[in-house]
């Protein structure tokens, strides 16, 4: 009987203990390094360039969206200076032409001042290379080999290889009249390869620009010059060469700007600029100014 009266005392100060000793653990909780679930995780230092999340990505460097210029503020762009009326030298010496248009217009559509520049034909590609200049403009045709010294844009205009003879001759009417014959081409020039698949290799003859071959056909110092279609045409109606187109193009081009493959920022702001450029109407009122046509049609 006397033991039976202490049980609900005894049973009392049990339920007290555990309490205390549940409250304790529960406070501990938070500093244990256990794997309970409700314990929060350490937060990782805010300047920790690392997320397993992928929700909270740093920004990206500020160097990733730069443009690599020779000169600061301007779009130094090169061409030879030397293809009417797709760059050349007006009276003032100033150049000039459709490319330049072009550069110009691009230039301003990405906050650059421009700057066109002449480099020889032959080395337009190591000019580029060696950071003379920013970007070639200067009707450079796109192609597999070339695409492995550097990147293209966009084509801003598109053409192809044609031939062209003497108003007068009879007897060239087709590329397959060119054997034997003596082919006029600019020197490093995707239609010298064109040429040397048309008649011997000894009879294509180089000239440092288009204009020089076209010259030659009148009096006869070559028999045919493969140049680009909108040169070609463009003689006729600006300098008066007597001469005359024959057959169709020999290949679609597409002529890109290039720019180093160290500068893809460059790139795609340039071919952000085409694009607005033909959205907008203002490419085809360029072309129309210099050609009469849309040379992207």
């Amino acid at each position: 009987m006397k033991n039976r009266k202490f049980l609900p005392v005894a049973l009392l100060a049990c339920s007290l203990v555990l309490t205390i000793v549940s409250g304790c653990g529960s406070n501990a909780a938070p500093a244990s390094s256990g794997g309970s679930s409700s314990a929060p995780a350490t937060p990782a230092p805010s300047t920790e360039g690392t997320s397993n999340s992928g929700t909270s990505a740093p920004a990206q460097p500020a160097a990733e969206e730069k443009m690599e210029l020779v000169a600061d503020g301007k779009l130094t762009f090169a061409m030879s200076g030397l293809i009417k009326p797709l760059n050349y030298k007006d009276t003032n010496g100033q150049l000039t032409g459709f490319d330049v248009e072009i550069g110009k217009e691009i230039s301003k559509r990405i906050g650059l001042e421009p700057n066109p520049v002449t480099n020889p034909w032959e080395t337009i590609l190591q000019g580029l290379k060696g950071k003379k200049y920013d970007a070639i403009i200067g009707s450079m045709t796109h192609t597999e080999e070339r695409a492995k010294q550097v990147d293209f844009t966009d084509p801003y205009y598109i053409s192809g290889g044609q031939i062209f003879v003497k108003d007068t001759n009879d007897t060239i009417k087709s590329k397959d009249d060119l054997k034997g014959k003596i082919i006029g081409v600019v020197q490093a020039s995707t239609h010298k390869d064109a040429a040397v698949t048309l008649t011997d290799k000894e009879k294509v003859k180089g000239y440092p620009s288009d204009i020089y071959a076209l010259q030659d056909l009148a009096p006869g110092r070559v028999d045919a010059v493969i140049t680009d279609r909108v040169v070609g045409t463009s003689a006729i109606k600006e300098q008066g060469l007597k001469i005359k187109p024959i057959g169709d193009v020999l290949n679609k081009e597409n002529i890109a700007i290039a720019v180093n493959k160290d500068n893809p920022v460059l790139t795609k702001k340039i071919n952000e600029a085409i694009k607005s450029m033909v959205d907008d109407g203002t490419y085809e009122t360029i072309s129309m100014k210099w050609f009469g046509a849309n040379l992207l049609k």
